[in-house]
């Protein structure tokens, strides 16, 4: 048998498939996707089986594999050959999307150890290969070196032993550990006969074993431990006797265990959601890879759509795939889908412990569970005869992965339907520009859900000019027409939701004898003010520093902090509203486990009346009792240098505002702007996504920028601002050389507003085009030269369809 193996080496030099020959006693663990240890050089490296071979074209001498280090594939055929696509697309190694659709916890150093499961059943079977000596776990090298492969194969295949992959300095499987009766009550008759008088609790033991023997078969180890006249002492002493012997058990880790969820059943549908869901199961049996944009407007019941497709494709033994952006969203759309389905569900997203996301893979790989909810990286998941994959609030940027490797999970999810042979359902409110484009003209099918409902209306949105007051009252975060609103709903008992899309306390320092600004030492960047921890902090390196009392430019005592952030409006908010309990949402109150969840269910048991928070707070959440949104600056991020900022603003505007008024209340949207002029700010009143969808088309089309256009990215980064500003230029060049320039439009060299972020000097240029394979060929050359670079300190980047630009 031979095998060929993707190296865990990202160069150019070495991207390709590498043949090995298997040893005849290592035939029975090879997989397809499973990982193995090669020579390679004069190294071991580990490796990734991406094909199984009979012969090679290798005219040499094959080297055979060193060892196999897994027991079970975590990467299915479909997956591999996935591998090889993505990274020809996004100009990256196969080996970075690879390790990309590991679970994290095979991407780390760790030790295998086998744990028997059948004690009987394996005794019998390595009768001939170990003595019997009763152990429970054993290291995966003592039964590799002394069983065969197949054998080996056969204990794992028929669950007689697991394996368990323990991380350095990390628990990874979770055990139960059970006593268990090691005699029959004749035994423990003589045993106690045997037994010195003087032993009290001892024959306390035993005559309990004899007359109630069946309550100890898998008796948890601290139940026996509980019992008034038994300890720890006891019990060891039971167990070197062998009365009774102690079983460990491996179970999952399940995120969802300490939950209740009340079963919920399907809503008759209005005639708009029929029609949707209709189109999209028929593609489903009809086994078309269709991608269809269901743009529905806020509370237009996406999400029943989205559940009842599921459970069309769950009842014809398919899977499904459920994405969302948020890991602020995952509490509530995991409730919906485990109270509609109560088994089978999988949660994967970043907010899980490394072992837990193990164990959820482990699950998903197993078959134990056919419907994956969870953000970006669940597109990688496992699943066998996938039926649907839903990506819901598909306009935003979380989806596209921001570092190495690159990839955003439409494209990705699209592939996938592709080789299912089943549709993908792209649902938004407000659709990224790209992908309403391509609705229009065919590319995708649109279905729309115009009307909330029960036809309910939508909020009323009205516009504050903040121009207008800033300096005429005694605060210039709350418009009195705000506070009124906010009293008025407290006074009735409703809830409030305010969105501010900045955290921390103020935006900056700022001494007022010099102007001096406190920066960051490590970026160019000014330091924000947190005021519960008392520190100036960088949100972009994570730099921490103490509150200076003096300006460290000029000594002046006159330094003052300038901005608002969350904090800040949660103080002022105490202020005026000293009755109201208020919890804050940002990424200072979240950083705990399951902190979303634990904010967002108190919010929604009515324990608090206003939820403060940045932009985690503005899509996707549904609580019956809000009926006033809030937002406090909606210029945030109107006018950053960015193409794409005033659709952002535009969605979080949207998208925020149809938080109000989804239940039986009418909800109103109070949008506080030093703007309300801005065509923006006109279209958010009007609620109109058409009208903003044709107008920003006409500005895209008249800058050359997407949809119209493809982009791509190239960032030079190094801790030398002359090596990068150097190197940029020469990329630049290197380019203009080689394609046409009425074809290819480069811009720049630049940097953004902050050209140094952690020590490291940042320049890029975009290029946009019209033909993708024009430009292809380049891109690839550059990304063979980066390893000379990389000696240098010198590191290249490409980004094929960034979401950012600053």
């Amino acid at each position: 048998m031979i095998v060929k193996v993707i190296v865990d080496i990202p160069t150019q030099q070495v991207d390709r498939p590498f043949d090995y020959l298997v040893p005849s006693e290592l035939e029975a663990m090879i997989e397809i996707g499973i990982r193995v240890q090669v020579p390679f050089g004069v190294r071991q490296v580990m490796a990734i089986v991406v094909e199984i071979v009979e012969e090679s074209d290798y005219e040499g001498k094959l080297k055979p594999i060193s060892k196999v280090l897994d027991y079970m594939s975590f990467l299915n055929e479909e997956l591999v050959a996935l591998s090889a696509t993505i990274a020809s697309e996004i100009f990256t190694f196969r080996i970075n999307i690879l390790q990309a659709m590991l679970p994290s916890m095979l991407r780390v150093k760790y030790e295998n150890y086998f744990h028997i499961e059948k004690p009987t059943a394996f005794l019998d079977l390595t009768a001939d290969y170990l003595d019997a000596d009763g152990t429970e776990v054993y290291a995966s090298e003592s039964l590799v070196e002394v069983l065969p492969a197949k054998l080996l194969k056969k204990l794992l295949n028929d669950d007689i032993i697991k394996v368990e992959y323990r991380v350095k300095d990390q628990v990874t499987t979770k055990t139960i550990t059970y006593i268990d009766v090691n005699q029959t009550a004749d035994d423990y008759m003589n045993e106690l006969e045997r037994l010195n008088k003087n032993s009290k609790k001892q024959a306390l033991l035993l005559q309990d074993l004899i007359e109630n023997r069946d309550q100890y078969i898998m008796m948890k180890q601290n139940d026996f431990l509980n019992h008034p006249d038994y300890n720890r002492r006891l019990l060891n002493i039971a167990i070197e006797n062998q009365w009774l012997k102690k079983v460990v058990k491996e179970v999952y880790r399940d995120p969802l265990a300490n939950q209740h969820f009340e079963p919920s059943y399907e809503q008759t549908l209005t005639n708009d959601q029929m029609q949707a869901f209709t189109t999209i199961e028929a593609a489903r049996q009809a086994k078309k890879a269709t991608t269809f944009l269901l743009e529905g407007v806020t509370g237009s019941g996406k999400t029943e759509v989205y559940l009842q497709l599921m459970q069309r494709a769950r009842q014809d033994g398919q899977s499904a795939i459920f994405l969302v952006p948020e890991i602020a969203l995952t509490p509530q759309m995991v409730e919906r889908v485990k109270s509609r389905f109560q088994t089978g569900i999988a949660v994967l997203h970043s907010a899980l412990s490394v072992s837990e996301r193990y164990d959820e893979w482990r699950r998903i790989i197993k078959g134990e569970a056919t419907i994956v909810v969870g953000a970006r990286s669940s597109i990688f998941a496992p699943l066998k005869n996938i039926g649907l994959i839903v990506i819901d609030e598909e306009h935003e940027s979380t989806y596209k992965q921001a570092d190495n490797p690159r990839y955003h999970a439409r494209d990705v999810a699209i592939w996938r339907s592709e080789y299912h042979h089943c549709p993908v359902i792209l649902g938004s409110a407000t659709p990224s520009l790209e992908t309403r484009s391509r609705a229009e003209v065919g590319r995708y099918q649109l279905l729309r859900l115009p009307k909330r409902i029960n036809e309910r209306a939508l909020p009323q949105v009205d516009l504050v000019d903040m121009s207008k007051i800033v300096g005429r009252f005694n605060n210039d975060i709350f418009s009195p027409s705000l506070i009124d609103k906010i009293q008025h709903r407290l006074d009735a008992k409703e809830q409030i939701i305010l969105l501010l899309n900045k955290r921390g306390y103020a935006s900056y320092m700022l001494c007022r004898d010099c102007g001096h600004v406190l920066q960051c030492p490590r970026c160019d960047i000014s330091l924000t003010y947190h005021k519960s921890q008392e520190q100036m902090k960088c949100h972009y390196c994570d730099y921490h520093s103490p509150v200076p009392h003096h300006c460290p430019n000029c000594h002046s005592h006159n330094i003052r902090t300038y901005g608002i952030g969350t904090q800040k409006v949660a103080e002022t908010i105490e202020e005026l509203f000293p009755q109201a309990k208020t919890i804050r949402m940002d990424i200072d109150t979240t950083r705990g486990k399951g902190q979303h969840e634990k904010l967002l269910t108190a919010f929604s048991h009515g324990q608090a009346d206003i939820l403060l928070g940045t932009q985690m707070i503005a899509k996707g959440l549904d609580f019956e009792k809000v009926t006033l949104v809030g937002v406090i600056n909606a210029d945030t991020a109107l006018h950053l240098p960015d193409f794409r900022a005033s659709e952002r603003t535009f969605q979080l505007m949207t998208q925020v505002a149809g938080r109000a008024g989804r239940g039986r209340y009418q909800g109103e949207v109070i949008v506080q702007t030093y703007n309300p002029d801005h065509y923006v700010m006109q279209l958010v009143k009007q609620q109109d996504y058409e009208r903003y969808f044709y107008t920003e088309m006409q500005r895209r089309h008249m800058a050359n920028y997407p949809p119209y256009f493809y982009i791509t990215s190239l960032t030079v980064s190094s801790k030398f601002q002359n090596q990068a500003h150097k190197k940029i230029y020469e990329l630049k060049s290197q380019i203009f050389e080689a394609v046409n320039t009425q074809q290819v439009i480069i811009l720049g060299p630049s940097n953004g507003p902050a050209i140094k972020k952690n020590n490291y000097y940042y320049y890029q240029i975009i290029l946009k085009y019209k033909n993708k394979d024009f430009i292809q060929q380049e891109l690839k050359t550059i990304l063979s030269q980066t390893q000379a670079d990389i000696r240098q300190g010198i590191f290249v980047s490409i980004d094929h369809e960034p979401q950012f630009f600053i």
